[in-house]
């Protein structure tokens, strides 16, 4: 069991790594009451052995269905009545047992109910683990527009089980390993190294490779936040791969690819952009590229133009007046935050990732 802190300005909370993480749970205080916000498929699978880890003796269950859809106004509301109905106030603690969807779900509802009350984020996906439960971004969706209504608002801990990843299908696995990617090119030769020997052929129920990789990736994220907690500068290198999937996502209306596999294709994206800019070395770029490559193969983008992906990057929430924000990768270690990207540039390095021979 390893513990991260993350700390800032305003919060401090830690990050606890490793088989039966769940009993950390009995260190908090006492709760006037404990809500559990999670899916029905998830609780039916783990739903005992929480309740058996964690030592909650008296705790109710909040479903909502599984799926990116539930990330919406309309649930927030739908679950902040039922934490009314269930007799919760100012001194209950919600616990977000699930993936992106739920922790970011959970988060937004906690930061607003009653103006605030403790969450507990349990993460069981692997891109949960390594980056959306921890640094405190809650939100959800607005229509097409991902995260468009949201708050910075810090859990009270984060408990990633690495063993929790076993009951996850190979695609969902797989998306969250390339976050861990991304993870890997900001943090440096070490880390991309180990997974250059690890990725090819990893599977969910190896979860003692996984869990130092979680671990790893998880630093990453924290070191991160913890020197910027409202992404004013710093935190923008996690957008690494973002611009581009977050608008291939809005593009094929959260339909067709996993939020990895978006990122998958907007790393590569990226790589290739920043190759056409000068800004990194085509053999640094074949390495990214194979890399990304080596967790599995992913859906297809055909029939997603650069015409359609273009008008949607300055819609990212993190364009500042329609100006994009661009993540490029230098090197394995280093990447450049730049606003001067001509779209032209952007269009042609979309163009060249579809082809498929790029670094393929």
């Amino acid at each position: 069991m390893r513990k991260l802190h993350v700390t800032s300005k305003d919060f401090a909370y830690d990050v606890v790594i490793g088989a039966g993480v769940w009993r950390e749970l009995r260190r908090l205080r006492r709760y006037s009451s404990v809500f559990v916000l999670t899916e029905r498929r998830l609780w039916k699978r783990w739903g005992k052995r929480f309740g058996w880890e964690s030592g909650l003796a008296d705790f109710a269950p909040l479903f909502v269905p599984t799926g990116e859809r539930s990330k919406s106004l309309r649930m927030v509301e739908q679950v902040a009545r039922q934490l009314g109905e269930g007799g919760a106030d100012r001194r209950s603690l919600l616990v977000a047992l699930g993936g992106g969807v739920v922790g970011d779900l959970g988060g937004f509802v906690a930061s607003g109910y009653m103006r605030g009350i403790d969450y507990v984020q349990v993460p069981t996906t692997v891109v949960a683990q390594v980056d959306s439960a921890i640094g405190g971004k809650t939100g959800v969706n607005v229509g097409a527009v991902k995260n468009l209504v949201g708050a910075f608002y810090p859990p009270r801990l984060v408990l990633a089980d690495p063993n929790v990843l076993r009951s996850l299908d190979s695609r969902t696995f797989r998306s969250g390993l390339y976050e861990v990617v991304k993870h890997a090119i900001l943090d440096g030769p070490d880390f991309f190294g180990q997974l250059q020997r690890y990725l090819p052929g990893l599977h969910c129920g190896q979860t003692r490779v996984l869990g130092q990789i979680i671990e790893r990736a998880a630093r990453v994220k924290v070191d991160v936040v913890s020197r910027d907690e409202r992404e004013a500068g710093l935190r923008r290198v996690l957008n690494l791969g973002h611009t581009f999937g977050h608008a291939l996502e809005e593009a094929t209306r959260y339909r067709r690819f996993l939020h990895g596999e978006a990122v998958a294709w907007g790393l590569l994206a990226a790589t290739r952009l920043a190759e056409l800019l000068g800004v990194l070395a085509p053999e640094e770029g074949s390495r990214i590229a194979r890399l990304a490559r080596s967790v599995g193969p992913l859906p297809p983008v055909y029939g997603v133009s650069a015409q359609r992906i273009l008008p949607l990057l300055p819609r990212d929430k993190k364009a500042v007046a329609g100006q994009i924000h661009w993540i490029l990768p230098e090197r394995i270690g280093k990447v450049r935050i730049t606003k001067d990207v001509p779209l032209g540039a952007a269009a042609a390095a979309w163009r060249d990732i579809q082809k498929g021979g790029w670094h393929a």
